[in-house]
């Protein structure tokens, strides 16, 4: 254990070395005689001699200091007067980095930290520094809680205090100072339901009510019906006396669990926790959580964390949605931080979602969780009629190439108006993000930077990185000078289809502006893809334009993740009984459109995930991405003990950061030249992976060899 001046005990050296070993031999049976030499302990004591807690006067404190190279604990003296207040998980501000010169205690800032536990003696000999003051005497981080998150560090090879922060949120005083209530009694056992669709499912909802722990990947029917049987799971796991945690990608699909939740249980069993209602309401709820106050939890991404007591349930809805994957470092999935707990906890688990990534059909394929899906005649009543549209078809298409859309989109709207609203899904939000020759198709690029040139509005023509106007633009391929759209954004297309059908309402719902829900009557509804507002009845027909646009993206999962968008979007389109139309402008022959007219997501991820098995990708194999400047990347590599049997696949060099272009994880700064290298290991490998690029990081800190590179474990978004 280390003191508190942030640098670990030193070894003893003062055994005379053996005769005739020399060198590392010598060194290795120094410390081997120093590991078998008992250390005395001292009693705890401070540099002024402050009275201290008779019973247990030392406190082990987690620092909240997420440097890599100091992921320990530090042991601190508690001083008397605060004996009763600095319990196990309460917060506390400790002096971090000081030391004892001739008596006296110099430099060291004030941080704050979490007691992890308190101690009767310290290994640390010599004298310790007190506790500087308790914030807080609640237990924010209790053993099970604090578990987790090292659980989660040491998968993603991160520091402990980085995960803390994701899951304790900042404090507010008011809430604390509230008495915590008595918990409601567990609910009765909820009715199947809709569940009953699916064979097994009725027998899921009686395992979960009898305090079973079932596991299972849900393939969810279409239509508006999953929010009810999430929320029938859960109240399964509640009747049982114990607790549930549903975590979804965003606060709409929460607002729609928590109401059906709340109509099953009644309220005060279970609260949201949401980015929508404030940090002191959202610290509130999470209190009520962590005292045992209630047991159910429907919340985004960070309530993956939820302190939630006797867990009887975690499930998850939508796991491929990038919600779910954090942008804080350590960067954890949702989807990941639910199996740790449901291992460790023995829960249930269950990953629901209207399409299937490989990494549930993995849970399948391996045993771990069993397949929950409908019958095919149920899946088919369901689902809307599919129709396609491919390249051999617009080119023949006198309206497609007029107007983009094809003569089979055109009837399809027309035909949907006539009984109720119209959803048309487009990959871009705005009027015309990216611009191309009109004669040759060569991307338009700004003579100044070479970067790419936007239409932001009808006229206006600007570069996307410089910001500069682009005027008299002339193509540098062939002379060129008219521009068509590569992907029409929603705003262009709401304008063209405005001007198609001028007695419509057309309404729009992207990143700047997301409707909830539109009216049963008719209406075009224009959104970017996840921004989908729900129909009261369902849409009569949905258009799903510019397919290529999703398939065509640099990524290992462009193929599953424009499946995805497609099912979320069609699903909430009329079942082919009642009419429901869908038209995809996609290449019919590929096998994303192919498993999106037979409505079959499962079969299409068990596909991926044999190929990924014969290339080595993950969720097969275990990766860990390691970026940042040449020098420091084979300066990590070089030091990393890595596991026998690692490939390293690199380095490449990353794209330049573009200015005025948003971060994302990864991305090198602007105007620096990074690359990335991809290791590589068989599964039972990946925890020896992270552990080894963990150290070499530490040990780069300690030395101070250059600047700290990024890494990411199993990067979702790799390309």
């Amino acid at each position: 254990m280390s003191s508190d001046n942030g640098q670990p005990e030193q070894e003893r050296a003062d055994s005379p070395p053996a005769e005739g070993v020399q060198g590392g031999e010598q060194l290795a049976l120094i410390r081997e005689t120093v590991r078998r030499t008992p250390v005395p302990r001292a009693k705890p004591r401070t540099w002024r001699g402050a009275a201290l807690a008779e019973e247990y006067p030392v406190a082990r404190v987690l620092v909240d200091k997420g440097l890599i190279h100091l992921d320990q604990f530090f042991d601190y003296a508690v001083p008397a007067k605060m004996d009763a207040e600095a319990r196990p998980g309460a917060r506390v501000r400790v002096r971090f980095g000081a030391r004892v010169v001739k008596g006296r205690r110099e430099g060291g800032e004030l941080h704050d930290g979490f007691i992890v536990e308190r101690l009767a003696e310290s290994d640390y000999r010599g004298p310790l520094a007190p506790i500087a003051q308790v914030l807080s005497p609640e237990p924010v981080l209790g053993p099970g809680l604090l578990a987790l998150c090292r659980a989660v560090a040491d998968r993603y090879a991160g520091a402990l205090a980085d995960v803390v922060q994701l899951a304790v949120p900042p404090r507010r005083v008011r809430p604390e100072a509230e008495p915590a209530t008595e918990p409601l009694p567990p609910p009765c056992v909820p009715d199947p339901g809709s569940w009953t669709r699916y064979p097994s499912g009725p027998g899921y909802l009686q395992a979960l009510a009898r305090g079973d722990a079932p596991r299972a990947v849900w393939t969810a029917l279409p239509g508006p019906h999953w929010p009810d049987e999430l929320a029938r799971a859960a109240a399964a796991a509640l009747a049982s006396g114990r607790g549930a945690l549903v975590v979804v990608p965003d606060g709409r699909a929460a607002a729609r669990v928590d109401a059906a939740l709340t109509a099953l249980t009644g309220s005060g069993r279970h609260v949201l926790l949401t980015a929508d209602s404030g940090p002191e309401e959202r610290y509130r709820r999470w209190l009520a959580v962590s005292r045992g106050q209630v047991r159910g939890v429907v919340g985004t991404r960070a309530a993956m964390f939820a302190p939630v007591r006797d867990l009887g349930l975690v499930a998850i809805w939508d796991d491929g949605d990038s919600s779910h994957s954090e942008q804080h470092a350590p960067q954890p999935h949702a989807r990941e931080v639910l199996l740790l707990r449901a291992a460790h906890e023995k829960a249930a688990f269950l990953l629901g979602g209207q399409s299937c990534t490989v990494e549930a059909a993995q849970l399948v394929e391996t045993g771990w969780a069993l397949p929950l899906t409908a019958d095919r005649e149920k899946v088919r009543a369901a689902a809307p009629l599919i129709r396609t549209v491919g390249d051999a078809e617009q080119a023949r298409d006198e309206a497609a190439r007029a107007a983009r859309l094809p003569t089979l989109a055109w009837q399809a709207v027309r035909e949907g108006l006539r009984t109720g609203p119209v959803l048309v899904q487009v990959p871009r939000r705005g009027y015309a993000p990216r611009l191309a020759c009109e004669r040759c198709r060569a991307p338009a690029r700004c003579g100044q930077c070479a970067g790419p040139l936007e239409a932001h509005d009808r006229d206006a023509l600007q570069c996307g990185w410089c910001g500069r106007a682009a005027e008299r633009w002339h193509c540098a391929e062939c002379g060129g000078a008219r521009l068509r759209a590569q992907i029409v954004g929603a705003r262009r297309t709401a304008e063209e289809l405005g001007r198609a059908f001028p007695a419509v309402p057309v309404r729009t719902s992207g990143r700047d502006h997301v409707l909830d829900t539109v009216p049963d009557r008719p209406a075009l509804v224009i959104s970017t893809p996840g921004a989908e507002p729900v129909a009261e009845a369902g849409y009569a027909a949905a258009l799903l334009l510019d397919g290529w646009a999703m398939l065509g993206r640099p990524d290992l999962r462009a193929g599953e993740e424009a499946l995805r968008r497609w099912l979320g979007a069609a699903a909430l389109v009329r079942g082919q009984e009642a009419g429901g139309t869908v038209v995809v402008v996609a290449e019919p022959t590929l096998r994303p459109v192919q498993a999106l007219v037979r409505w079959d997501p499962a079969g299409h991820a068990v596909r991926e995930l044999a190929e990924r098995a014969e290339l080595g990708f993950p969720p097969v194999s275990r990766m860990a991405a390691v970026s940042g400047r040449p020098e420091d990347v084979q300066g990590l590599l070089h030091i990393a003990e890595l596991p026998e049997g690692t490939e390293v696949l690199g380095p490449v060099p990353l794209p330049v950061g573009e200015p005025g272009r948003p971060r994302r994880p990864g991305d090198p700064p602007p105007g620096e030249q990074w690359e990335r290298v991809l290791l590589r290991v068989c599964p039972g490998s990946g925890a020896a992976l992270a552990s080894a690029v963990k150290t070499a990081q530490a040990a780069r800190a300690v030395r101070r060899e250059g600047d700290p590179v990024r890494i990411r474990i199993d990067p979702p978004d790799l390309g």
